[in-house]
């Protein structure tokens, strides 16, 4: 009895080892971590295995390679945040541009850290604050990949928000709130304003990021030059209602019983408390997946396992990219079930431009398309995208481009 109980915790400390190891495995590749530093601390956690299966007393053989992995486990960690960076701007030759700008930086934003990506062909260009959907999503890589041209027209600033990916611990979670992202972006315009000597700046938002963008110039119009939404979220409670049902119908349509009962049970938003954000996942995934399925959308090019992968991320920044959408949402959507911009923000004192996948389902047209009428702007206009569902960012990037620098740049610089 004794031997077999010396097999099970053998066997349960091997387990443990593997998943100690697993940080440096993912250095080569999903880190920016350079050769010098992992190659060795490999050759460490090798010799650690074999020393698990070579070493007596088990005693001996099992505590000493546990022990050895989790502090090289933990240094993986931490050096992986540490090189973690943007990568430069480079012509075809490899070499960097002279006048581009490529930082990935930690700026003080109202007493909290937070994180920046910087980039540009040319730092003196106007400057792009791009705000990414959630609240807690983080799209510092895929804007990156997938936005790419805009660097050669402006300076892209991707802000990571309290409570998402590199930003994930720079606030209190329980504390945040909408205020709070409004005043923390202000603070961060003022600084990207003295920083690079110009008057105002452009703001991109996508999803939950449009909505603060639409907040952000209702306060401080005399900081931007215009606005652009995408996936423009309007009215939130009414949206998740729509999607609800909507999710309720497809599931009755495929006589899927099971998923009607359970979106039945949980009921229709708001939702509020710890695990509010799975009760939106159980139907906002079948809309989003219903809308994709879409022939008439273009393919996304969307790849999350490459935008995980990205330099811009520590091993704990990976993480976070996920905790962010669980965890940030639970604290910070509740706070937006009243917002309705067709009543609490008919006026701003910016450009507005929306630019609108026609086939979005998560963030219903029908509702942009009401809050353009009741809207007072000095110039306001939709732009559709016949080929997209909620991200035409992603799935028209060319296109996107196109009209940012063509119709957004060209009519609203001075």
């Amino acid at each position: 009895m004794k031997k077999m109980f010396v097999i099970i915790g053998r066997i349960f400390a091997f387990l443990l080892l593997m998943i100690f190891c697993l940080p440096v495995c993912l250095l080569p590749k999903a880190t920016a971590v350079p050769e010098w530093i992992w190659i060795p601390l490999a050759v460490i956690e090798i010799a650690l295995i074999v020393l698990f299966f070579a070493s007596k007393p088990a005693a001996r053989a099992t505590f000493i390679p546990l022990l050895g992995t989790l502090l090289i486990a933990v240094l993986s960690v931490l050096v992986s945040k540490w090189y973690a960076m943007t990568p430069p701007i480079t012509d075809q030759a490899g070499n960097v541009i002279a006048g581009s700008i490529a930082t990935l930086e930690k700026v003080e934003l109202n007493g909290s850290q937070q994180w920046i990506s910087i980039r540009g062909k040319d730092a003196s260009k106007p400057l792009l604050l791009f705000l990414a959907g959630g609240p807690g999503g983080t799209q510092m890589s895929t804007e990156r990949y997938n936005l790419a041209e805009l660097e050669d027209y402006f300076v892209v600033v991707n802000w990571e928000q309290p409570g998402a990916g590199k930003s994930f611990d720079a606030v209190k979670r329980s504390t945040i709130t909408v205020d709070r992202y409004i005043e923390d972006g202000h603070e961060l315009v003022q600084q990207l304003k003295q920083r690079f000597d110009q008057e105002k700046v452009y703001v991109l938002g996508e999803s939950w990021g449009s909505a603060l963008g639409i907040m952000l110039v209702q306060k401080y119009p005399e900081d931007f030059f215009a606005f652009i939404g995408t996936g423009q979220m309007i009215a939130f409670l009414d949206t998740d209602l729509k999607d609800y049902y909507f999710a309720i119908d497809l599931a009755k349509q495929s006589d899927d019983k099971a998923k009607v009962e359970k979106l039945v049970k949980q009921g229709p938003p708001p939702y509020y408390g710890k695990g509010m954000s799975w009760k939106e996942a159980a139907f906002l995934m079948d809309t989003y997946n219903y809308m994709n399925a879409n022939p008439e959308i273009a393919r996304d090019n969307g790849n999350t396992f490459r935008d995980l992968a990205a330099p811009e991320y520590g091993l704990y920044d990976k993480l976070c990219y996920f905790l962010g959408v669980i965890k940030t949402l639970d604290v910070v959507y509740p706070q937006l079930w009243d917002v309705d911009f067709r009543t609490q923000a008919t006026k701003l004192d910016v450009p507005v431009y929306f630019l609108i996948g026609r086939h979005d389902i998560n963030a219903p047209t029908e509702f942009v398309e009401q809050y353009i009428e009741v809207l007072d702007a000095p110039h306001k206009e939709i732009v559709w995208f016949e080929h997209s569902g909620h991200n035409p960012w992603v799935s028209e990037a060319d296109r996107f481009v196109d009209v940012m620098v063509e119709t957004v740049l060209t009519q609203t610089q001075p």
